[in-house]
This record gives structure tokens, sequence and C-alpha cells, in this order.
């Protein structure tokens, strides 16, 4: 049986098979040394079949950065938050966040090679934009839950505080090589990530509680 017999009796399948493939060699070679002939080579297709689906490298490489964010964000629907308190639906998000990146470095490859292209393939695609926007509606209604329980300050602004948890929870992956090899690699044992992830956890919940000042801890 062909590759391309294959593919017709199980395109979604093998489709799937393509973008795990293909974001692991745009993640470990960038965009520009990544080659659809070895992508194709390791998966159930043929190159002639990935450029069927995808068009071209770029079209490959954009569905890849698609389907990274829709699995985070589709995770993240799955935490049912709505019925935690706000202060422990935050920590779980937190968590969450902490833990989906530091299981998969690949996302923060793929995030950190589209940052070298200046994000132009992110605003080139019609869907990341909008996959990407319940993250923020998510920290809104935490947000608004907080404040009306009087456990967060006023005045929190969702999508800062996206970044704040974004920032920490990636540079724990993105940083991990030049920051073991400087200072020791204790913080990225089991117990040293556990303690990292409870102040990740623990630095944001400071920030937006009710009597801080957002500017650097309680009053």
């Amino acid at each position: 049986m062909t590759k391309d017999t294959r593919t017709r009796r199980d395109p979604e399948g093998v489709r799937r098979d393509i973008l795990r493939i293909a974001t692991e060699m745009f993640a470990r070679h960038g965009l520009a040394g990544s080659r659809i002939d070895e992508i194709a080579a390791q998966t159930r297709t043929s190159k002639r079949m990935i450029y069927y689906y995808f068009t071209d490298k770029v079209g490959l490489y954009v569905a890849c950065l698609e389907a990274a964010y829709a699995r985070l964000r589709d995770n993240e629907t799955r935490l049912d938050l709505a019925d935690l308190p706000p202060l422990a639906a935050l920590a779980r998000l937190i968590g969450f966040t902490f833990d989906h990146h530091r299981a998969n470095p690949d996302f923060i490859r793929l995030v950190m090679v589209e940052n070298t292209h200046d994000a132009r393939h992110l605003r080139a695609s019609q869907a990341i934009a909008s996959m990407n926007r319940p993250a923020i509606d998510t920290l809104c209604a935490i947000i608004a839950r907080g404040e009306a329980a009087g456990v967060m300050r006023a005045g929190l602004d969702p999508v800062a505080l996206h970044w704040q948890i974004s920032s920490m929870c990636l540079f724990n992956v993105a940083n991990r090589p030049t920051f073991s090899t400087i200072y020791g690699a204790d913080l990225f044992t089991e117990a040293g990530q556990a303690r990292l992830r409870q102040m990740v956890i623990d630095t944001v919940l400071c920030h937006v509680r009710e009597g801080s000042t957002g500017q650097g801890g309680p009053l």
C-alpha cells in the first residue's frame, strides 16, 4: 500500500501526522531550515499530498501555528473555571498554563520562531486571532467575579494579566538551556519546577488581590 493510498483511507489521521512531524521540524530548525521532503519522509504521506493539503511550506507552517494554539485554547475550555471561586479559578488557570508550556516545549519554540519573523504569519492567519480571544474573555469573567466578590482589586487589565501569566510560564521553557547553564539545573528538577509553579501562582494572586497596589505586592 502506497503512502497516498493510506492518505485517501484516513485523511484526517494523516493530516494530524503531518502537523505533528512538521511542528517538531519547525520548532527544531525554524521555517527556513525545515524541508518538505524531510517532513514527508517521516510521515504516512508524500510530498505531493502535503502540498495538496497545505499548498506550500508557509501554509504548512501557519497550519502548525493554528493547530498548536487551538490545542492550548481547547484544553483551557475544559478547566471548568466558572464553577470555582475567582481566586481558585485564576490559580487553576495559571497552573494549567505552567504545566502546558512545560509539557509542550515545541509550542514554545514555535512561538519563538514566529517572533523572529515579527509575527507576520500570525497576522496572515484568519483563525489565530479569533481562537485566542477566549483566553482574554476567560480572564475578563474571572476578574468581574473577583471584583464583585471583593477579592480582586478594581481596574485589572485582562490583557496585561494574560501577559504576566504567559511571560513567566514561557520563560521557564524558553530560557531553560541558558538559565540552567549559568545558574545550575536545580530549578528544573521535579521539586524545583513544583516550587516555581507555586511561585508563579502566588505572584499573580498577590498582584490581583484586593488591597494590592499592583506595583510590587500588598499594601
